[in-house]
């Protein structure tokens, strides 16, 4: 055909398809690429150990850490209405100053200072200021690791999110859960090791807690409140033997279906979650019956006896999930909508802290005396921060801020009654001690006892971790 392609004509006149044509051409390099692109997703698919990918898996060093207890603010809550307190931002409200665009898509301009909403105190023997939004946990300032000098990549929601759950603010990566549950496997086969306890999905959906390219297997399990926390759970076989008979029949049928198909990323995974699924008809309905909990433990959480619902049944069911042996465990206050991303009105941020202010605080203490809270890390984290200044100077909410933002940890390791990091008299700029979303990743592997150089994947031709190439580990976040 005149101005076709000669070489594809050629090809069609030749009666070769595309894989024998590679196989001859320039002695047979093409197919040996081929190969290479097929045998890296072979790598990418097998399973983390010879038998089953969510067992046990030694730490590279001795851990500080057994599990995760990670709490996302989705919205962006404010530093400056939390834990960054401000002095000087007192009486400014309406002045004009010269600031950048918080998007970045302007250059300076005139700008108007919003004073926080509420003042701060000081608590503990630390001394740490904590807002007065936040009676209950500012009592637990000497647990308190607070990080004040937290920056990220983006100021979009679902760039932010994306990346302060999987380090990647781009593109789709494993999240940060399912990255421990590769590294560390589970405690407790009856139980997924990563779970997400998620009223609403945050602003990524259910990316945020995805395995990507890692074994499906250590995707996370989200829960929803009330009656049926985990759908489709009871069991339909007329009794255990049977459905366990049935189980052997279909693994012994995927495993001989797997042999020809070893790249299939989602195969071991689907392989694995029937096993889980299996013991969890035993495990999660006793895990999430706090019927035969004490009314001292509700009180604790600010539940009232028969709730099934709240941001205290989640701090709870995460206590009790941790008790279990649940690797890492995410609680999603609130989801995409009615959260923290107050533009017009700071004054939301009253009841949003309200809702979780004491469950969080009854988390600390619970943990604290049962003797886990050692082996526990907490961490309480948002996906940027907010203004300190408006375009109007009659605005009351604040806009959304990459540059600056407050994160927390307590317990498992991190050192408790400190404050990290420093931020300039209005709180728009990072003046010591930066802590990137890579830091606060590298930091959490390590307290878990894994190096996050070390912690990679090997998918599509390169190495993988969740730092990417960057991150350090903060040593004065250590106790």
């Amino acid at each position: 055909m005149a101005g076709g392609n000669p070489h594809h004509d050629w090809l069609l006149r030749s009666g070769l398809s595309r894989r024998q044509f590679l196989n001859r051409a320039a002695g047979g390099f093409g197919a040996i690429a081929l190969s290479g692109l097929i045998a890296d997703r072979a790598r990418a698919a097998a399973p983390t150990t010879a038998t089953d990918p969510l067992l046990p898996r030694p730490s590279h060093f001795a851990p500080k850490a057994e599990r995760v207890i990670f709490i996302f603010a989705t919205g962006g809550a404010s530093h400056l209405e939390s834990f960054d307190h401000k002095p000087y931002m007192y009486g400014k409200n309406g002045m004009s100053i010269s600031a950048p665009d918080p998007y970045g898509l302007a250059p300076p301009t005139t700008m108007y200072l919003k004073q926080p909403n509420w003042g701060f105190k000081r608590y503990g023997v630390c001394g740490t200021e904590v807002s007065d939004i936040f009676p209950h946990i500012a009592k637990c300032a000497d647990d308190l690791c607070v990080i004040r000098s937290m920056h990220t990549d983006s100021p979009g929601h679902d760039k932010a999110t994306m990346g302060m759950h999987t380090g990647s603010f781009n593109f789709a990566r494993p999240s940060i859960g399912s990255w421990v549950s590769y590294g560390l496997g589970t405690e407790n086969q009856n139980l997924p090791s990563f779970v997400v306890l998620a009223p609403a999905p945050p602003y990524t959906g259910a990316q945020a807690w995805g395995s990507d390219f890692l074994p499906a297997c250590h995707q996370g399990t989200q829960v929803l409140p009330g009656k049926t926390p985990i759908p489709d759970i009871d069991r339909r076989a007329a009794s255990d033997d049977l459905q366990r008979m049935e189980l052997d029949l279909l693994a012994k049928s995927n495993r001989k279906h797997q042999q020809s198909r070893a790249a299939d990323l989602a195969l071991e995974g689907q392989i694995r979650s029937f096993e889980t699924a299996f013991g969890m008809q035993r495990a999660a309905p006793e895990a999430f019956d706090i019927s035969n909990e004490s009314d001292d433990t509700l009180n604790l959480y600010g539940l009232k006896r028969g709730t099934g619902t709240g941001f205290g049944w989640q701090c709870l069911i995460a206590r009790r999930l941790a008790e279990r042996g649940v690797r890492f465990i995410e609680l999603l206050d609130v989801g995409s909508s009615n959260n923290w991303d107050s533009h017009g009105n700071m004054g939301d941020h009253e009841h949003l802290a309200k809702n979780v202010d004491q469950p969080m605080a009854g988390l600390i203490n619970d943990l604290k005396r049962r003797g886990m809270l050692d082996t526990t890390l907490i961490v309480w984290t948002t996906e940027f921060g907010r203004t300190p200044f408006n375009t109007t100077p009659q605005n009351q909410g604040r806009d959304h801020f990459p540059k600056v933002f407050s994160s927390w940890m307590a317990g498992g390791g991190a050192k408790g009654g400190t404050v990290y990091g420093e931020t300039d008299e209005i709180g728009s700029t990072v003046t010591d001690k930066g802590v990137h979303v890579h830091d606060l990743h590298a930091t959490i592997l390590h307290l878990l006892g894994l190096d996050h150089e070390k912690l990679t994947y090997r998918f599509s031709g390169r190495d993988y971790r969740l730092t990417d190439v960057a991150g350090k580990v903060v040593q004065g976040l250590l106790a």
